[in-house]
């Protein structure tokens, strides 16, 4: 007797949907269990005459009582850490708990001290489902500040809140990208083809830094021009965006006959491969290092299709970051 095929498969993917349902309906009891017990424990300390003896007595007794019955998550360390308390003051109407977020993200989040960070952390985390060490390379490769850098506030919050379309690919494409998680250490050399092969292996990752809505479409992309024969490196689509974009990676300096062979391909996939309703290609040079005056002076000065970004095979140090920024604001307008 055949039987078909589909039906293992199709069990399969019963069992793992439901079983991730009921880790998530589990984390986020565990979540709310959590936010009414910091609210608790912060209205009895306020009751306290003299807080600060009264709450660490309290955090003692509690751990006490609670840590033999209940486990490690209840020790005095646990609860002196003030995550439960500080999840409460973090977010004090319980209305407003996300249950899209686990416990183990909702902690990444309280440790962040401003709101509209915390806020664009949360609001990019739901759209994209991200996990919790996709949030936390997120935070750690400090992807708020690094969008502010070619965008203002305002508009960084209002797309990771759905509340605008991204109208420039600047607006979600940053500079530099981090690519740490691709494993290559940063004093070797490499040729442009095995960088372009540790994107591909790490693609999930890559997708994850470059930006919101792409999917991967192909890579060497064999291209004919009245009998030439070339080859794009990677090709996605953006749908946020709507359109083509088109990846060259460039190990060496930036020059400026590369940025002309990239204006090239996104030239033919306009005029070939684009549909009426789409919009103009992009093309993004990745670059080890470029020279900013030689794009400029290469490219119109109304260009919004060629981005030149470079790459970093390491995450920022904190005193990188706050350079960068500091450079920006000598350039522009201030950043709140």
């Amino acid at each position: 007797m055949l039987i078909n095929q589909n039906i293992l498969p199709d069990i399969k993917n019963i069992i793992t949907n439901a079983k991730e349902k009921a880790i998530r309906a589990v984390d986020s009891e565990r979540a709310l269990m959590y936010w009414h017990i910091g609210k608790r424990i912060f209205e009895e300390e306020q009751q306290g005459k003299e807080r600060a003896v009264y709450g660490e007595y309290l955090i003692k007794f509690l751990s006490e009582q609670l840590q033999p019955e209940y486990g490690s998550g209840f020790s005095y360390r646990q609860l002196n850490w003030n995550w439960y308390r500080q999840f409460y003051r973090t977010f004090p109407i319980v209305s407003a708990l996300r249950t899209q977020l686990s416990w183990t993200q909702y902690k990444l989040l309280i440790s962040l001290d401003n709101e509209d960070i915390r806020t664009f952390y949360i609001a990019e985390s739901v759209k994209n489902n991200w996990t919790s060490r996709q949030l936390e390379r997120q935070i750690d490769s400090s992807l708020y500040e690094r969008l502010l850098l070619s965008n203002d506030k305002e508009s960084v919050l209002a797309v990771a809140k759905n509340e605008k379309l991204p109208s420039d690919a600047k607006e979600i494409i940053k500079d530099p990208m981090y690519l740490e998680f691709l494993g290559l250490k940063r004093e070797a050399s490499y040729y442009e083809k095995d960088l372009e092969q540790a994107i591909l292996t790490h693609l999930q990752d890559f997708l994850l830094e470059i930006g919101n809505g792409f999917s991967f479409v192909a890579r060497q992309k064999r291209i004919h021009i009245d009998g030439d024969e070339f080859f794009v490196d990677i090709v996605f689509y953006n749908r946020l965006l709507q359109c083509f974009v088109i990846i060259e990676i460039k190990t060496q300096k930036l020059t400026h006959q590369d940025i002309g062979q990239l204006q090239m391909y996104v030239n033919y996939y306009d005029r070939i491969e684009k549909l009426p309703h789409e919009n103009p290609s992009i093309g993004i040079l990745l670059c080890a290092n470029k020279n900013d005056s030689v794009v400029k002076f290469t490219l119109p000065e109304n260009n919004k299709q060629i981005i030149a970004n470079q790459y970093k095979l390491y995450l920022p140090t904190e005193q990188q970051l706050l350079e960068a920024l500091k450079k920006e604001l000598t350039q522009g307008e201030p950043i709140d």
